[in-house]
């Protein structure tokens, strides 16, 4: 009673692997389908891919008809770069978040240029070219002037102007 054992190649791929692959392009599809027109605009993809979910779009109301067309979408979506299509969704998704941080990062920008002065503002003209020298140490001095008179309420409009100056360029 000698059985032949036969040894599983590491390259094959079981068949609960292939089940959660399909389901995590079921979830992209759905994300895809959750899109409106503008941001599917940016998701890089194939004809096929945007006719599916435009398709999709006109049979939201019927839950089986939608349910097939999202397991096609899946299916579609295995002949596409889905880390590309990841990554533009990530990025849509938490837009927000970005420019949540980015206003942090322009606040922080304005405070050392405030507590640095020239160096500071010579290494921002480096980067951004296209600002005025002469108007952000105008500001600068302002709000440390005002700052010494004890104004916090002047010192706060003018770190306020100095922000708004310079969110267009540098964000």
């Amino acid at each position: 009673m000698n059985k032949k054992i036969e040894s599983i190649n590491d390259e094959e791929i079981s068949k609960s692997q292939i089940k959660r692959d399909a389901d995590a392009l079921k979830l992209i599809g759905h994300e895809l389908i959750a899109l409106n027109k503008k941001q599917l605009a940016q998701i890089p993809a194939s004809e096929l891919l945007f006719h599916s979910i435009a398709v999709a779009h006109k049979i939201s109301t019927k839950h089986e008809a939608l349910r097939r067309q999202i397991q096609f979408i899946g299916k579609v979506l295995r002949h596409e770069d889905t880390d590309a299509i990841s990554t533009t969704l990530d990025r849509l998704k938490n837009k927000h978040q970005q420019l949540t941080h980015a206003m942090l990062r322009l606040e922080a920008l304005r405070d050392e240029l405030i507590e640095q002065g020239d160096p500071k503002i010579n290494d921002l003209l480096d980067k951004f070219p296209s600002l005025e020298r002469q108007k952000i140490r105008q500001f600068v001095r302002l709000i440390n002037k005002e700052k010494k008179a004890e104004k916090p309420a002047k010192a706060a409009k003018a770190a306020k102007d100095l922000f708004m100056y310079l969110k267009p360029i540098c964000l």
